[in-house]
């Protein structure tokens, strides 16, 4: 693929993007840059995915076909400011910002470039991430097409209405943390039951991930799933019901909630 790919911000998601497409071979390095106040963080950019980094937003904004806005939302704006007038037409701006709605990214980048919004997660950074994403109103399908193959680089992609993206964030962008959680009580657990705490730690880690991919793979529901391990009478039905007498539905249901109602009342 020959198009030029850009990055405002050189941080760990931009570096797990980068090097995510350049390791699929999508892109090559030298047709990606990336750019960052940071002499670290473009230090670490170079060495993670073998591409430029500079201290230059307009060089990069210039340069690029496509551009990534991957720095913090709070500091979105005013990296934005100097180089608005150089999104054009032919500019398809890719916003990983949590949090920022269309309407500002319109505003903030003058209203003629193509725009489309992306929540992705921390598990992109191992190549497992659970990305959504939207089209702003002069981004095509064909954007939305390009902006899939480009994300599939570092795990899953759906396209989803804006209207949906508090959701998104609160189920795959806050979701990790809840799994995290998961994870450490089983481990916690299996020690309380005799077992070394590393030993605890790896079974645990691998039950979530094998469970996970289990899903994925056999296209099964996960209730179908749980049912063909629960015997009748057996330890895992035991260990079910104790689960439901601890309302882990309901604290699920309660953690995604509240996370969504939070990014909505963020996003203003």
């Amino acid at each position: 693929m020959g198009i030029r790919i850009g990055f405002i911000g050189a941080g760990r998601m931009a570096q797990a993007l980068a090097g995510g497409m350049i390791g699929s071979k999508i892109i090559q390095p030298e047709n990606v840059k990336a750019s960052d106040p940071s002499a670290a963080a473009r230090e670490a950019f170079q060495k993670a995915t073998g591409a430029a980094a500079l201290d230059d937003n307009e060089a990069v904004v210039g340069e690029s076909d496509v551009v990534f806005l991957a720095v913090k939302p709070q500091q979105l704006a005013s990296a934005l400011e100097p180089v608005r007038d150089r999104f054009d037409e032919k500019k398809l701006v890719v916003s990983i910002a949590a949090g920022v709605r269309l309407g500002k990214l319109t505003e903030w980048t003058g209203g003629r470039c193509r725009l489309v919004r992306v929540m992705p997660n921390t598990p992109c950074l191992v190549g497992q991430g659970a990305s959504a994403y939207c089209l702003g109103p002069h981004a095509t399908d064909e954007d939305g097409d390009l902006v899939e193959r480009l994300l599939k680089a570092v795990g899953c992609v759906v396209r989803v209405d804006e209207k949906q993206m508090d959701a998104v964030t609160g189920l795959s962008g806050s979701g990790p943390a809840f799994v995290y959680v998961m994870i450490e009580a089983l481990a916690d657990a299996g020690v309380r039951v005799g077992l070394p705490r590393a030993v605890a730690l790896t079974l645990a880690a691998q039950t979530v991930k094998g469970a996970a991919e289990m899903v994925l793979e056999t296209g099964e529901h996960p209730g179908a799933l749980k049912d063909a391990v629960a015997s009748p009478g057996g330890t895992t039905i035991a260990g079910l019901h104790a689960l439901e007498l601890c309302g882990v539905r309901a604290a699920f249901y309660e953690a995604v909630s509240a996370a969504a109602e939070r990014s909505a009342e963020l996003g203003g």
